[in-house]
């Protein structure tokens, strides 16, 4: 059975928060499609702490709507394309991607689903970020390193908030590189809009992080950056034919298994 849609979130050590935030996405997809089949489908990324027992204990909770997915751990760029394949492999005619960290609210996801029929591949973006200074250094680095190697301009191209035609996703996947790239998402985006989806990045609220701990700061969000520029740099000879892969495939219709 196919799903109309389907929350890819992945999780890491999130145990003062996870309950809440399973309970918010949920309760959105019984009040937005009380009569559609959809899913949220949780990627427990090798938690040490209580991530992985709480989300077990959820799961008789929701057991329609909650699925939930342990992995040792591989990283967070790791974890989401293992849910997008899991959702793209159950059918998923669309495929919503969020985080598991409490910083974003549901309210918003209104704003992207709203445009599913203009665009394959549809972006929020950070108006307002809560995020360590380094962080948001780096990332405005990577957002003009995208714009001097590719010549695009993303305002948020690793963004956890993002809608997903799942056929297109599909295809999307066939072509990212081999191993998985740091931040999938970055390469997911470049080639949507570089294969002329309209990505509209829509303004979302991010709230400040009141749990957890941020796994990435100071010289290993330095070393993760360098690795990312390098990432991208090299992709870059692929791109021309990863692009044309795209444009060859009309994407119209949900995922058929």
């Amino acid at each position: 059975m196919s799903l109309h849609l389907s929350i890819v979130m992945p999780a890491y050590n999130e145990e003062e928060c996870i309950h809440e935030v399973v309970d918010t996405w949920v309760d959105l997809l019984n009040r937005q499609f009380p009569s559609e089949n959809t899913r949220l489908i949780v990627i427990n990324d090798g938690s040490k702490d209580r991530t992985g027992a709480i989300l077990d204990t959820l799961k008789p909770k929701y057991p329609t709507k909650l699925e939930v997915v342990h992995t040792p751990n591989g990283g967070h760029g790791n974890a989401v394309v293992r849910g997008y394949r899991h959702a793209v492999a159950l059918g998923s005619e669309y495929v919503f991607q969020t985080d598991s960290d409490d910083q974003f609210v549901t309210d918003d996801f209104a704003k992207l689903w709203a445009k599913r029929h203009e665009s394959n591949f549809i972006l929020g973006y950070r108006q307002i970020r809560f995020d360590a200074f380094a962080r948001l250094v780096i990332t405005r680095i990577l957002k003009f390193s995208l714009f001097l190697i590719y010549g695009t301009y993303i305002k948020d191209s690793n963004i956890p908030f993002r809608l997903i035609n799942g056929a297109y996703l599909k295809k999307l996947l066939e072509q990212l590189p081999d191993p998985t790239p740091f931040a999938p998402n970055i390469f997911l985006a470049v080639m949507a809009r570089k294969a002329g989806q309209k990505t509209f990045d829509i303004p979302i609220t991010h709230k400040e992080r009141l749990t957890g701990t941020v796994s990435i700061l100071r010289w290993k969000l330095i070393k993760v950056c360098i690795q990312s520029f390098r990432e991208l740099a090299e992709f870059r000879l692929q791109l021309g034919s990863k692009v044309k892969a795209l444009k060859a495939v009309d994407v119209k219709q949900p995922v058929k298994m």
